[in-house]
Formats: C-alpha cells, structure tokens, sequence
C-alpha cells in the first residue's frame, strides 16, 4: 500500500522522528493506525451501547429523566455504582 502525506504530515512525522519519539516513519504511522483502529472500536462499542440503550427503553425498560432533580438522583446513583465497582477491584488486587 501507497500512502501520501501532506507537506505538514511529513514535517509532523520527521518532528517526531528528531525529538526521538520514533525510530522510524514506519513507526510513526504504526502508531497513528493504533490509535484510529481503537478509536473506532470504542465508537463501535459506544454506537453498540446506544442501540442496546434505544431497545431497552422501547420494551419500557428505561426511566425518562425530565427535572434537574431526576439528573442528580441519577449522577448520584452512577456515582455511588461506581465507587463501589472501585471499592470491589481494590479489594481484588
């Protein structure tokens, strides 16, 4: 595969190359195609969730939040999950 890169592409890369934070432009894409591909997992993932979150709400299953009061009982609710999914991996390690 042939990839062409911009003047300023080019300059970013062999920057990098300088400041010795790759070897290799080889390198420099590897890392670059690293970071899209997990992006695009995660995006994947977060489009995933969104669906499964509309499907669930259809079958009546979700709570509609309406009130600035219903926002915070449920940060307080994800706050509280989380500090005890937290508590629960301290206690693993």
């Amino acid at each position: 595969m042939e990839v062409r890169l911009t003047d300023d592409q080019k300059a970013f890369v062999r920057r990098a190359i300088e400041n010795g934070r790759y070897v290799r432009e080889e390198d420099a894409l590897e890392e670059a195609l690293s970071l899209w591909e997990a992006r695009e997992r995660r995006r994947a993932e977060i489009l995933a969730a969104v669906n499964q979150a509309e499907a669930s709400f259809a079958r009546g299953e979700g709570r509609r939040i309406t009130t600035r009061e219903e926002t915070a009982q449920l940060a307080d609710e994800i706050k509280r999950r989380g500090l005890s999914r937290f508590a629960a991996e301290e206690t693993n390690r």
